[in-house]
């Protein structure tokens, strides 16, 4: 019997040892939340467009202060929330190329020198926010550099597999993944970190890395205490976990309806998987939860390749539809002069800032769309997206928005060939204005319209 004992303590304590060495679960599954949401977003976000900042690609120095003269044109470009890839000090062990990934971080509460220093990007901020700009930060919460001062002062805060040694998520081999479970000390000292930036530098926000991957609790607590300092947007980088919207963030990622339109682009999809995926969101977030639409960013640029690439010629039709569903529009920066190459991700690869100014023009165009008419803005600040009844619904993407008084048809043609199709809604007759063009477009009953491959019409 006592040997029995002995026996069941031994495999106890082995499976114990076992356990509490291996790698951490992503995130608990959840039971389903309902579609509803009580974070109060900022009044200022409403018909916000993001853009997205690469400090270092983005200007020859590579730094806060040659970014600072480029404010000024992305005012006029039309631009509202800058959003800065991570500006820590990047790691130096394991490091991925010569300068390393922004987002294995060495210290949250440091500037990259590679940058400039502290009062360099408190300086950028005033400026911008003089200029009307919110600033976010790009934010990483689940993993760290693997010479971070935690693994040594806190090594009991990391997954660390049969071994004992630390493990990186995936195959990002230069970062070391953060363990959540049982630690409350590490979620006090991310939450210090992130206070330290809304209430040094007065940011406005942040965009948070794999937003999915750190408990929902975190950042419902993170939410409360930044929001104590000045009330926040938050936007996470992910799509499955419904209950990050319902106390902790105001947007997420739209990851499926840009693999709709690369799908489309190929052929693979049509406007009905619009409508698909528009009637699935609808059940699965709160109206109040904001939607990031994108073409493109400083994932897909690098790695899948530009909007040119996986879109061909059909990239101004997608970015016309990412700013007239009901979503919240991001540019990538570079997009606005058609940036046409893959940005290296690891080393210095400046972009070409005189590459298509064309472009320019088209973002300024939609970005004064969307500010100037109410049924455009984003999520519930919006107006309902209806389906505009044609003979050619899997071809063309016919809607309308509307918001009191301010009413927008769209007819998007999502093919490579011209496509001639007839109305089915006769209560649509009227005298509009192109809004891209300016000209006066003229609708009667029946009548039959004709877009060129991925042409499009935007209609007041």
């Amino acid at each position: 019997m006592i040997q029995m004992l002995i026996l069941a303590l031994v495999v106890v304590a082995v499976t114990i040892g076992f356990m509490a060495c291996q790698p951490k679960k992503t995130v608990d599954k959840k039971p389903e939340p309902k579609p509803f949401s009580d974070v109060r977003t900022p009044d200022w976000a409403k018909n916000a467009v993001i853009y997205e900042v690469n400090t270092r690609q983005f200007t020859n120095e590579g730094t806060f202060n040659a970014f600072a003269a480029h404010l000024p044109r992305l005012k006029e470009l039309g631009v509202d929330i800058l959003w800065f890839m991570p500006i820590h000090p990047i790691g130096e062990k394991n490091r991925k190329g010569s300068l390393g990934s922004y987002y294995s971080v060495r210290d949250y509460k440091a500037v990259n020198p590679e940058f400039g220093n502290l009062d360099d990007f408190k300086n950028l901020v005033d400026q911008a926010h003089q200029l009307g700009f919110k600033v976010v930060l790009d934010w990483v919460a689940n993993h760290t550099s693997f010479d971070h001062q935690w693994t040594i002062d806190h090594p009991e805060w990391y997954t660390r597999d049969e071994k004992g040694q630390i493990v990186s998520p995936f195959d990002w081999t230069d970062v070391a993944d953060l363990n959540y479970d049982n630690n409350p000390s590490l979620w006090d000292a991310m939450i210090d970190a992130l206070k330290f930036w809304v209430a040094e530098a007065n940011i406005d926000g942040y965009r948070c890395d794999v937003a999915g991957m750190v408990p929902v609790e975190f950042w419902n607590k993170a939410r409360v205490e930044l929001d104590a300092i000045k009330p926040v947007f938050m936007l996470a980088e992910d799509e499955g976990q419904r209950v990050l919207m319902q106390n902790a963030f105001d947007a997420n990622y739209g990851w499926e309806f840009h693999h709709i339109m690369n799908g489309i682009a190929k052929g693979e999809k049509n406007a009905a998987d619009v409508w698909s995926y528009f009637a699935k969101e609808d059940t699965l977030f709160a109206p109040s939860s904001y939607r990031m639409m994108f073409t493109s960013n400083h994932d897909e640029n690098s790695w899948n390749g530009t909007e040119f690439e996986r879109m061909g010629e059909g990239a101004r039709a997608f970015a016309v539809m990412s700013y007239m569903i009901p979503g919240f529009p991001m540019i990538y920066n570079g997009q606005e002069v058609g940036l046409s190459k893959r940005l290296l991700f690891f080393e210095k690869d400046t972009i070409n800032w005189t590459t298509s100014p064309e472009y320019t023009t088209f973002y300024t165009k939609l970005n004064q769309i969307k500010k100037s008419n109410p049924s455009l803005w984003n999520a519930a600040n919006g107006g309902s997206m209806t389906a505009i009844q044609t003979d050619k619904a899997g071809e063309v993407l016919s809607f309308s928005r509307e918001k009191d008084d301010n009413k927008v048809i769209v007819f998007i043609n999502l093919s490579g060939l011209e496509q001639n199709f007839q109305l089915q809604d006769n209560l649509l007759a009227g005298t509009y204005t192109d809004l891209i063009s300016g000209q006066t477009y003229e609708i009667v009953a029946g009548q039959a319209i004709n877009l060129p491959a991925w042409g499009y019409l935007v209609l007041k």
